[in-house]
């Protein structure tokens, strides 16, 4: 049994296409997972709320979104009518791949930075891609790696393109705020079996009180509220959307019995974790 999130991956080395219609967004609305692949998505039209890696976004009309592998990714709210262009590249089609600089160089601008509102005419130019791969697939066979690759590289240059004028200077970041965002990494890696700060505290050579105190003051929010809502998010997933009995998943976080995830879950939630499988309220 695996102790992470559900985990979303392609049948398929490369999936493209287009939704217009919001129902199907809404269907995978208030579920977390963490995305294998690697996706990219132009939002022509849409109210979409979403969060990545615990940070919430807002992907509205002419919006560039890029979900990186190994990114928990849940869809919040979706408001209207939307129109999506996507591409997605499989975990196994990604290992196939040599790295390449363009990416590397601005991983951290997409990972802090997801998000790029567009101007008019790249829309068009970014739209003009997705319609080629959609086209591509439609009329040649995608299971030949090499025809995936020149997509995937193509789409590479111009992401690069994209985020070249948004980099994050790793250099102006406060020590305060590069020990936030380390916490937070540390979290997302460690939250299934750890959630005493003392242990990333340990991890990143500070006092537990120390390091509490810079994230507050960096974030707003404590070291445990921010491991909790890992915890609990993992937990509110599972419950909804797996079969897995409640001690399986209490087992899956680390918790020492049944009982005490009960207590734990119910003073973050509410309800207890059979009160809130029974619920049809997702949030």
């Amino acid at each position: 049994m695996e102790n992470e999130l559900p985990k979303i991956d392609l049948p398929e080395d490369v999936l493209t296409g287009v939704l217009t219609d919001s129902v199907i967004l809404n269907l995978y609305a208030h579920f977390p997972c963490r995305i294998k692949a690697e996706i990219v998505v132009l939002c022509k039209k849409g109210d979409i709320d979403a969060s990545i890696n615990l940070v919430d976004y807002h992907v509205s009309d002419n919006s560039f979104l890029v979900v990186l592998p190994g990114s928990i990714f849940q869809v919040n709210q979706i408001r209207g009518d939307v129109e999506i262009y996507f591409a997605g590249f499989s975990s196994d089609f990604l290992r196939s791949l040599n790295p390449v600089k363009s990416l590397l160089d601005i991983t951290y601008t997409i990972k802090h930075n997801p998000v790029v509102p567009l101007k008019e005419e790249m829309v068009e130019l970014i739209e003009d891609y997705f319609k080629l791969g959609i086209r591509t697939k439609e009329h040649f066979s995608l299971e030949n790696r090499e025809l995936s690759r020149h997509l995937y590289y193509c789409l590479i240059y111009a992401i690069s393109s994209l985020y070249s004028n948004r980099k994050v200077d790793t250099g102006n970041l406060s020590p305060a705020e590069r020990i936030s965002q380390d916490f937070g990494q540390l979290v997302l890696d460690h939250y299934t079996k750890e959630k005493n700060v003392a242990f990333y505290a340990s991890k990143l050579g500070i006092t537990a009180a120390y390091l509490s105190t810079i994230v507050k003051q960096t974030t707003g929010r404590t070291c445990m509220e921010i491991i909790s809502n890992m915890v609990i998010m993992d937990a509110k997933a599972q419950l909804k959307s797996t079969n897995l009995p409640i001690y399986q998943i209490a087992d899956s976080l680390n918790f020492n019995n049944v009982s005490f995830f009960g207590k734990y879950f119910k003073r973050y939630v509410g309800v207890s974790p059979q009160e809130y499988r029974n619920s049809k309220s997702n949030d």
